[in-house]
Order: structure tokens, then C-alpha cells, then sequence
């Protein structure tokens, strides 16, 4: 694990952003011999690699912070269908934090925790200017005992005609999980609890700026890359839910206070969490934002950043 040390002073390794990372913030004085509890851990770019596998020096890194009597909590962009098999390959058990926090499901029954709502005139809003600007709306509800995930209001030919870009990568993948509602942007399904549209990041960028002005303090929202598909994903949730707000909650029920609390990730969606958890760490490939907030810098995705992770919780005893 590297050492930590001010990012003003040390630059970055040659091999970064793939590579170890050298630097990262100096640790908050409170967070440096406190007790930890729950390691709260992202998906995409931290316990999965670049090539969007689960190492097998991940599954025991992660499986010797759980006999060291750490709770581990997933809390991850993806839908709760799409964890289920990282749960598993981890061996997870319990709640999982979805769709950034807007979704909290137990995986022993699926039963339902927490499903974030939208005011319904944020929901038009958004809805509208998606769509003014050519774009395709992709909307959740927690439909999986009903055997799909999505809602669109089209899907791409098989071959991926018709539908340009990541998104048409996206409906084209999971189109099995896919309901067809034509009339989507006019006429939403009850129950969204949070979507997201795709396109090229100054796109998603300004349309971020457009919704926060239409509905301002209605809505969460982030730009990010996609882990899996091209193209950047503009998320759009209830204000107020971050993956954070899911964490708590869970935590708060366990009683386990927000600063015994250690949680990793790598991008944008997760810094809430990194700036509220007792010790936040981000991995070698995170963006810089992350790295900036972050209490440490582990190694990267493909480089042990999880061991390092496991050996510092455990360290510390």
C-alpha cells in the first residue's frame, strides 16, 4: 500500500491512472486510529478490474476483512439484479446498495428497504428536456420479482441499428430486461425511482446544468463515465440520495456510527460516501475528485488496490 502523502508535493507514477498510484491526501487526524466496522466497497473500477472481473486475490482480501469481524457493504451504481452475482462471488450477504442509493433491497428474500421517489413534476421536467434534445430516457422501478429492470421506449434492432452509441449498446445487452412503454417521456410508470439518458460528456454535462436549473433542489444528479458501455451516463435520482444516504441508513439500523465507517471507491457517485465515512479511501484509478477527498490512495483496480485495503482495516485491528 502506498504511503500517504500530499498530491502537491508528490506527482502521480508513470504507469497511473492503469498503474499504482503514489500520493494521495494526508489522512484526517480523527481517522487515522479509529475503529473500524463496515467497509462499504463500489463495484465498477474497485473490487472489479479493468477488464470487469472479480480477482481471485479480491475474493480473499475481502473475505479475510469479513473473519476479522468487519461488516462488508456493496454500494454500487448498477441495478440490484447486476449485483447479485458480485454478492455471491464476494460472499455478500444482506442489503445492497443500488442504482446510487436510490434502491436498498435484502438479498435473503429481495425484499425492498428503501425505494427513493421522485416529485412527479421534477420526474415531467426532466422527462421533457431529455427528450428535447433527441435523447433516449432509461427509467428504473423495482420491478425485479416481475422479471425486468427498465423502462424504455424502444429497443435497437439486433444487430444495434437504430438506436447510435452507448445507450444502444446498453438496450441492446439487456434488452431481455427491458419493458417497451412507447410513451415513456409522456406518461412515466409509477414507482421510478431513478434513470439516467447517454451521450458524449459535454452533452451530459450541460444537460447536468440545464436540470439542475429547471429543478433546482429536486434532484441529485451526476455525470459519469460508463464503466462498461461508450459514452457518459447523465444519473438522475430524488434529490437527497446519494449512495451515502443508503449507507447510513444501513449502518444507523446496525448501530454503527458514520465514523466507524470505512468506504472505497473510484468515481464521482462516490464521493459522497468518501467524504462522509470515518475513513474514506479511493482507488489508484479513481478520478481526481475522488483522490482529492479521499483520507488514502490505495493501488488500482489491477493492481491489489483491495488488498492494500484489507491490509490497512486489519492492521488496524
Amino acid at each position: 500500500m502506498h504511503a500517504p502523502a500530499n498530491p502537491a508535493d508528490e506527482p502521480a507514477s508513470d504507469d497511473s491512472p492503469d498503474g499504482p498510484r503514489r500520493g494521495g491526501p494526508v489522512p484526517r487526524p480523527a481517522a487515522a486510529g479509529r475503529r473500524i466496522r463496515l467497509l462499504v466497497l463500489d463495484i465498477d473500477g474497485t473490487v472489479s478490474n479493468s477488464r470487469h472481473e472479480i480477482e481471485e486475490a479480491t475474493v480473499r482480501a475481502v473475505a479475510r476483512v469479513r473473519e476479522a469481524g468487519i461488516a462488508i457493504l456493496l454500494a454500487t451504481g448498477r441495478r440490484y439484479r447486476d449485483v447479485l452475482a458480485v454478492a455471491a462471488r464476494l460472499g455478500i450477504e444482506g442489503p445492497l446498495v443500488t442504482a446510487s442509493g436510490a434502491l436498498v433491497k435484502r438479498t435473503s428474500d429481495h425484499a425492498t428497504l428503501f425505494r427513493a421517489s421522485f416529485d412527479s413534476q421534477a420526474l415531467a421536467e426532466v422527462l421533457a428536456r431529455i427528450d428535447a434534445r433527441g435523447l433516449e430516457p432509461i427509467l428504473y422501478t423495482d420491478s425485479f420479482a416481475e422479471g425486468f429492470d427498465f423502462h424504455c421506449r424502444r429497443l435497437p434492432g439486433a444487430d444495434g441499428a437504430g438506436l447510435p452509441g452507448g445507450v444502444g449498446e446498453y438496450l441492446a445487452l439487456n434488452r431481455h430486461l427491458a419493458r417497451i412503454d412507447p410513451d415513456l417521456d409522456r406518461q412515466p410508470p409509477a414507482g421510478v425511482f431513478a434513470g439516467f439518458t447517454m451521450g458524449d460528456r459535454e452533452a451530459m454535462l450541460d444537460l447536468e446544468r440545464e436540470l439542475h436549473r429547471a429543478c433546482p433542489d429536486r434532484l441529485a444528479l451526476h455525470v459519469i463515465r460508463s464503466p462498461r458501455y461508450r459514452d457518459w451516463m447523465c444519473e438522475i435520482a430524488p434529490a437527497g440520495v446519494t449512495k451515502w444516504s443508503g449507507i447510513a441508513a444501513i449502518a444507523a439500523a446496525a448501530g454503527i456510527p458514520a465514523e466507524e465507517v470505512c468506504a472505497v471507491g473510484d468515481d464521482v457517485n462516490d464521493l459522497p460516501m468518501i467524504r462522509a465515512a470515518g475513513l474514506g479511501i479511493a482507488m489508484g484509478n479513481a478520478v481526481p475528485e475522488v483522490q482529492a477527498a479521499a483520507d488514502l490512495v490505495v493501488s488500482s483496480h489491477d493492481h491489489g488496490g483491495i488488498g492494500d485495503v484489507a491490509e490497512l482495516l486489519i492492521g488496524r485491528g
